[in-house]
């Protein structure tokens, strides 16, 4: 039986209600925090060195974490769709691992295997090669904890598009490469667009493997996040809540610039 006018209102008014409590009242609130000095003393504070650093650190491993994933993501669920392969079921475990483990334990398991009394810090250290606070750890940490998104974005689009124009490319004498580009990739974009989106939001904010692996040091391993927990644990509250201001900018910029690439893709299709 459908609901009523004024049902389907009081369902609006709680829906709206919660996320007005989840999101808007706090990101409110931080703007408000953020502007309440004035937008000189935020535009101080967002240009420091330190800032101006760890905003292009966190660009740059987002950058490189990315991409990656995004490929390992749909050869992944490529594999896991299109293939009877052994050990299918330990690779989706080992996908699904960074949902079920802490970023903490992602991090120290990243010690033991590359800091200097790891499985591999002596080989590494006799050849020059720094991995354990240094750019390269975090981006090994960037990359394992937003590993699952775009394998679990594209696997149930694989599933439903099938893998008859597949097949019937093939048959026509397609070769795999021209079938993966003229037939797959072109089902399973919107699977991957949407990865992309949950992947870069999650590196732009990564905080807890990022933080254990970094050292934290000011100027030179300090992404956004980590330099917000700075200066908030040294009462630098305008510093604090300019930069997680920045913080969401960037992924509502990475959403914006999704969207609009998804509207002119679908345009063109529609032309």
């Amino acid at each position: 039986m459908p609901a009523s006018a004024p049902g389907r209102l009081g369902l609006r008014f709680v829906a709206l209600g919660y996320l007005a409590v989840l999101v808007l009242v706090p990101v409110g609130a931080v703007l408000y925090r953020t502007l309440e000095p004035g937008l000189d003393a935020v535009w101080a504070s967002v240009t420091t060195p330190a800032a101006v650093h760890a905003f292009w650190l966190t660009v740059e491993i987002a950058l490189i974490a990315v991409p990656l994933n995004t490929a390992f993501g749909v050869v992944a669920a490529l594999v896991l769709v299109r293939t009877n392969v052994r050990g299918k079921r330990l690779l989706e475990a080992l996908i699904d691992l960074p949902f079920a483990v802490s970023p903490i334990v992602v991090g120290l398991a990243l010690v033991l295997l590359y800091g200097r009394e790891g499985w591999f810090g002596p080989w590494l250290t006799d050849h020059g090669i720094q991995i354990i606070f240094s750019v390269p750890g975090m981006v090994l940490a960037t990359i394992f904890v937003c590993l699952p998104f775009v394998v679990r974005e594209v696997i149930p689009v694989l599933q439903e598009v099938g893998d008859e124009q597949e097949q019937a490319a093939r048959t026509l004498g397609a070769s795999p490469w021209q079938t993966f580009w003229r037939v797959t990739l072109p089902a399973i974009r919107w699977g991957v667009v949407y990865g992309v989106v949950l992947t870069t939001a999650r590196a732009l904010g990564e905080f807890g493997a990022v933080s254990i692996v970094s050292g934290r040091i000011e100027g030179q391993t300090q992404t956004l996040p980590l330099y917000v927990q700075d200066r908030f644990e040294n009462f630098d509250s305008t510093g604090a809540y300019t930069a997680a201001v920045l913080l969401a900018l960037l992924a509502l910029a990475t959403l914006v610039a999704m969207n609009l690439m998804t509207r002119r893709l679908r345009g063109k299709m529609e032309a």
